[in-house]
């Protein structure tokens, strides 16, 4: 029987990917399965797992898929999951690394706590440059039923950690929850509906997952467009909560998300990666916000946070001042954007 499954997407990582892969043969449960995803990268990352693990005696738990041409994470993750036989999913990306004991200890509490549909740890973000190690932490809630009130406590100040849980592949398949193909923020949408849609929870306040920030990792990449694809994601997120029946419900919570993950940051990406940007992109992303939350200014979490409305604020009546604050307040803050 396979307990985990963990499924890697491989691109050009070739630095990074043995201590990657180390990290996944260290593990001291046995009973999982590693599924690398060859996305098409333009170096030997693959080769170097294979003569990694030729002659190791976890050899066999490796399991190389390939799919026809290039997907990017999300897709390939996709591409994997169908094909995982462990009752529970995780995702590791291949420039980073996890502690030896993580999946034991998550899948330990996820079965002891009933086999829950989700269980999470914490996570330490590691620098190249020297900065020191950040934790970064899930909100923590009891474990057992995921209630209404824990829903919304979690969905308030979550930062999307997906590598940091075991989700139940049964749930993951009945509810058919995919990253979405658009290559921004699919972590936003998989762990959003993931929380809407599990029906309990558990963790282990642990910092077991490594988060390299890396020159040149999909995070850390200019992209002036990039904001685009992430209006691509939220629109996708929005419509498929509201196919599953739970917008209304947990519309507050729901918008809420949108407004900063969707919005902001999306302001953000796009301001901080362009070398002219100008005040008229900003009102088309604007407009989208408002397509789908036309009725953001009374939504509750947001009439809270004094940070959040004064940023509205900024964008809706100075957008060229907006311009020129957003790059010096995300540099100073350390922001990835």
């Amino acid at each position: 029987m396979v307990k985990v499954s963990v499924i890697l997407p491989v691109y050009g990582v070739a630095e990074y990917i043995e201590k990657c892969t180390q990290s996944l043969l260290d593990q001291t449960l046995q009973e999982m399965e590693f599924l690398f995803v060859d996305d098409h990268g333009p170096d030997d990352s693959i080769e170097r797992v294979q003569r990694m693990i030729a002659q190791h005696p976890r050899k066999d738990q490796f399991v190389f898929l390939k799919p026809e041409h290039n997907m990017g994470a999300g897709m390939a993750r996709n591409f994997a999951i169908p094909q995982a036989k462990g009752e529970y999913i995780a995702f590791v990306d291949s420039d980073d690394w996890v502690e030896p004991t993580m999946f034991e200890e998550l899948y330990n509490e996820a079965i002891a706590q009933g086999s829950v549909d989700l269980c999470y740890g914490q996570a330490a973000k590691d620098y190249l440059d020297g900065q020191p190690t950040e934790i970064l932490r899930n909100p923590e809630v009891a474990p057992g039923a995921l209630t209404k009130e824990k829903r919304q406590y979690f969905l308030q100040r979550y930062v999307s950690l997906f590598w940091t849980f075991l989700f139940k592949k049964e749930m993951i398949e009945r509810h058919q929850i995919r990253y979405p193909a658009s290559r921004s923020a699919d972590d936003s949408y998989f762990v959003t509906a993931a929380l809407l849609l599990a029906a309990s929870v558990a963790h282990v306040d642990k910092p077991f997952y490594h988060y390299l920030i890396r020159p040149g990792s999909v995070c850390t990449t200019k992209d002036s467009t990039k904001f685009r694809k992430r209006l691509d994601t939220f629109r996708s997120l929005m419509a498929f909560l509201k196919e599953k029946g739970v917008y209304a419900e947990y519309k507050h919570e729901i918008d809420f998300i949108y407004f900063k993950k969707g919005y902001l940051t999306s302001v953000c990406n796009y301001v901080f990666n362009s070398l002219e940007p100008k005040k008229e992109t900003l009102r088309e992303i604007r407009k989208e916000m408002l397509e789908q939350v036309p009725d953001y200014a009374r939504n509750p979490y947001l009439r809270k946070k004094c940070a959040l409305r004064a940023m509205d604020c900024l964008l809706r009546c100075f957008p060229s001042l907006a311009l020129r604050l957003i790059p010096v307040y995300i540099r100073k803050t350390n922001q990835v954007v």
